[in-house]
């Protein structure tokens, strides 16, 4: 995750060497309170004034004391989600070591974290949708977006390797599989009536029947 500290008083100056646990903490409520103000009320309206709020911060200068500017606190948004993804899935997948099975944690596991947490999905497709300087490129880097694709992909040769899987174009089967898990993403973003979890089991049969060996029909 990317961090920038600052200093700004006596009380929440980091010691040398670091950043103090005070310093930590504050940090973690202020981007806590940033994805929620997003998610409710849009990035367009996510002003520092309307973040300190939630954050019941004395002044918004606490948060420009702790994040360099708004690319810092929202980029440390995207980097706290997207760990927060990772922490949720991994155990899920290492669970199991059938290539088919590892496949199908690993959808089931993307939507069941959109499922428990609607909160952060709506405020991380938001920003990555809309967070932009004024000359329109990303506010926001979502190079590390790549690894897990990356990673799909070599899964899914590996899978072909041992014989689990049939043959196919693994980057394009990595792109659908990837493409149907974003979609859930956006459309949880929407709101309405949306089950994640049920979406999942069809997405689970869907790349099962797609990436099966023919022996195992």
């Amino acid at each position: 995750m990317r961090v920038n500290p600052h200093g700004a008083s006596a009380a929440d100056a980091p010691p040398t060497g670091g950043r103090s646990f005070t310093t930590d903490a504050r940090r973690v409520q202020i981007v806590a309170a940033t994805i929620g103000t997003v998610a409710e009320l849009g990035y367009a309206r996510a002003s520092f004034a309307q973040i300190a709020k939630r954050a019941k911060l004395s002044s918004v200068r606490l948060i420009s004391y702790h994040f360099d500017d708004k690319e810092d606190l929202f980029q440390a948004v995207v980097d706290t989600v997207q760990e927060q993804v990772r922490v949720f899935m991994q155990p899920r997948i290492r669970a199991h070591r059938e290539p088919g099975a590892m496949l199908a944690a690993y959808i089931e596991a993307n939507l069941e974290f959109m499922a428990d947490h609607p909160v952060e999905m709506r405020a991380l497709v938001d920003v990555l949708a809309n967070a932009r300087r004024e000359d329109g490129t990303p506010l926001v880097s979502t190079a590390g977006f790549d690894t897990p694709a990356a990673l799909l992909v070599q899964h899914l040769r590996e899978g072909q390797h041992s014989g689990a899987f049939r043959s196919f174009d693994a980057e394009a089967m990595a792109t659908a599989i990837r493409a149907s898990i974003d979609a859930a993403a956006n459309r949880l973003a929407v709101g309405g009536d949306f089950d994640p979890r049920a979406y999942g089991r069809e997405l689970v049969t869907l790349f099962d029947l797609a990436t099966r060996h023919e022996a195992a029909s």
